[in-house]
């Protein structure tokens, strides 16, 4: 899997996981495992999404 997940959007992705997934834990709901699966996406820096839509927002320097 080659990356597709720049710096930016991963540390977009890093805050909106962890608010989402703890909003999820307080609530009880199913929001945390959305949370977790923005998290997930951040950490190995891949999106299967992006990869459908043929984007990535990594640069050419990283």
């Amino acid at each position: 899997m080659k990356p597709n997940i720049g710096r930016v959007d991963r540390t977009i992705r890093i805050v909106l996981g962890l608010l989402i997934g703890a909003a999820g834990v307080f609530f009880e709901s199913w929001w945390g495992l959305l949370g977790l699966v923005i998290l997930g996406t951040a950490l190995i820096r891949f999106c299967p999404l992006y990869t459908l839509l043929g984007t990535s927002t990594v640069e050419k320097s990283e």
